[in-house]
């Protein structure tokens, strides 16, 4: 066990954004209310999966919608209390024995800390994704069956609601349905799970990882080049692409961020070219016309002189960026996995093959 303080909960929104692929919401509102929740009520307790008894029950929360909207549609602080509350409540659970992130992202990693703040409850280094993903259902519970309901939905407005659905793809329709009519943004708590299943099913050590990231992306000490390298070493990954943004098609639909990005090569790259598609988060890259990284694998895009991470709501004409690919967890790599956040699933006439063995293509046929 250990305590997260302020420098800790900056860290950790640059490494969760990070490895929120471009979604999970904007790093900066985020971390300015993690912070706030705890120079108001005093440092989160932060423990391993290791230090948690099996029985213990544990309630995420989490911001569900359009990143975009964040920006403009700002939560009024009290929500992500009430909708952890509310299922606590419904699932007649007195002592909840902390609060987790559902996914890595600037907002959603921060929003667990801002709840465990404020009830006084320790954070777990867990979550259900690694990453960040658009739909309710892509999620490391889900693949071993963990229902994602009962779950709770609250808006800044003040309405709430229970769902209880037959799978979890059900969660995702009927919940994005409301999110849409809530103004493509509401607050959820969902997936409530036990220590032992946490243990099985989740992705371990995530919230340290984040601040590891951001440790290194912070650090003044280092030139660009020694903190990517240091930063790639870390998540074992690939600089896919140097390049700058001059073409951005996006449309906020259905209650997500659609579009693409158009990159034009410079430095190491120039001449070359990138396309990167994604649905709140990166999805799949293309360089030069050939895949190099797809989802579930990672695709972070940073700033190419700073390394800040760039979610797609920040996407502009002009801004130079570094394209970042890495592994995703191996319970994504799984069949069922592939089967429900791989290329198909979204919509890509391909099968999924590991950013390692493109990169490795890549390089062969450049060669």
């Amino acid at each position: 066990m250990r305590y997260l303080d302020k420098a800790s909960i900056e860290h950790i929104a640059i490494g969760a954004a990070f490895l929120g692929t471009g979604g999970g919401g904007d790093p900066y509102i985020g971390k300015l209310m993690a912070i706030s929740a705890v120079e108001k009520n005093g440092p989160v307790k932060l423990y391993s999966v290791d230090e948690i008894g099996d029985e213990d029950f544990f309630i995420p929360a989490a911001m569900m919608g359009a990143p975009s909207v964040s920006s403009e549609k700002f939560p009024n602080g009290s929500e992500f209390v009430k909708v952890f509350q509310k299922l606590a409540r419904y699932l007649g659970e007195d002592n909840i024995a902390g609060t987790y992130p559902m996914e890595a992202g600037g907002v959603n990693s921060m929003i667990p800390i801002v709840v465990a703040a404020q009830l006084g409850l320790p954070l777990i280094d867990c979550d259900g994704m690694g990453r960040a993903f658009p739909e309710l259902q892509m999620v490391t519970f889900h693949l071993d069956g963990i229902p994602a309901t009962p779950m709770a939905i609250t808006d800044e407005k003040g309405n709430i609601g229970i769902f209880e659905t037959i799978d979890n793809k059900w969660t995702e329709r009927l919940a994005r349905a409301a999110t849409v009519e809530m103004g493509a943004s509401a607050l959820v708590s969902l997936y409530p799970t036990t220590g032992a299943q946490m243990k099985r099913s989740g992705v371990h050590h995530v919230v340290t990882l984040s601040e590891q990231i951001g440790e290194i992306i912070s650090s003044n000490h280092r030139d660009a080049k020694e903190k990517l390298q240091e930063l790639l070493t870390l998540v074992s990954g690939y600089e896919l692409f140097q390049g700058k943004i001059v073409d951005v098609i996006r449309e906020t639909k259905g209650g997500f961020n659609l579009g693409k990005m158009n990159l034009e090569g410079i430095e190491a790259h120039k001449g070359g070219n990138m396309k990167v598609h994604f649905q709140n988060e990166n999805l799949v890259a293309e360089r030069n016309g050939q895949v190099v990284g797809m989802t579930p694998d990672l695709l972070c895009l940073v700033d190419y002189e700073t390394l800040t991470p760039v979610t797609t709501e920040s996407l502009k004409y002009g801004k130079r960026v570094r394209v970042i690919g890495l592994p995703a967890h191996a319970k994504w790599r799984t069949d069922k996995g592939i089967q429900t956040a791989g290329p198909r699933y979204f919509g890509y006439d391909y099968d999924y093959v590991p950013i390692e063995e493109l990169v490795k293509k890549a390089v062969a046929d450049h060669v």
